[in-house]
């Protein structure tokens, strides 16, 4: 497991941020004033990036209060999600370090257009068909967000709120930002903006494509 590329790389992620919100919030103590001490921050930091992260959807402290740097943060960590098999939501970790990778591969073959580069993954060459199913997820997940945030604007949320909880339901990660931060809950959103998020939650827990194909006229023509 200590071999496995995306362990390696999520552990990073986790270790990373935590370690750049603790030193933010210990630089600067009046961001949370019931927060102290190095050990105090450094969990509160932990549990808040791997809650998130792994979309548990637990909180321990407010960090919508912790300035816009950090709320920033939080928000992007929304997109992480878990590992690839895991019952988190999320984008995923793998599908970001292969969607990473095949950039850096592209300039490669810019530099040495002629050159056969394999990409690779846990030491295993990946097909063409799966970069291109991974980028075709990315494109879906982010319009899906866009959509969303851009629905639930319309159904009253200010634009930092409505693009939170878009995020959160579209990952399945609980806590948002805004008016529906970790302190909140989404019982005041309006009730049809109560069944988009539902329907966010439900495209974004069975990935997407599982959901969506069932509008497509593909589905429903006889065969």
């Amino acid at each position: 497991i200590f071999n496995d590329e995306e362990f390696k790389t999520y552990c990073m992620l986790i270790l990373g941020f935590t370690l750049i919100v603790s030193l933010i919030l210990y630089i600067n103590p009046n961001l949370d004033s019931t927060i102290s001490g190095l050990e105090e921050t450094f969990r509160h930091s932990l549990f808040q990036v791997v809650s998130i992260i792994t979309t548990t959807g637990f909180v321990t402290a407010d960090y919508s209060s912790w300035g816009p740097l950090l709320l920033l943060i939080f928000f992007g960590l929304m997109f992480l999600g878990g590992s690839a098999g895991s019952t988190s939501g999320g984008f995923k970790i793998m599908r970001h370090l292969l969607i990473i990778k095949n950039g850096f591969l592209q300039f490669k073959k810019i530099l040495h257009p002629h050159a056969i580069i394999p990409l690779r993954y846990n030491k295993s060459s990946v097909s063409t068909e799966i970069i291109h199913n991974i980028l075709g997820f990315f494109i879906i997940y982010m319009l899906s967000f866009m959509i969303g945030t851009i629905v639930f604007s319309v159904l009253g949320l200010d634009f930092q709120s409505a693009l939170g909880v878009s995020a959160s339901s579209l990952g399945n990660v609980g806590p948002s930002i805004g008016d529906f931060g970790p302190m909140n809950t989404f019982s005041e959103l309006p009730i049809l903006a109560k069944w988009w998020a539902s329907f966010l939650m439900l495209l974004g827990r069975l990935e997407l494509f599982t959901v969506l194909i069932v509008f497509t006229s593909y589905f429903w023509s006889k065969k």
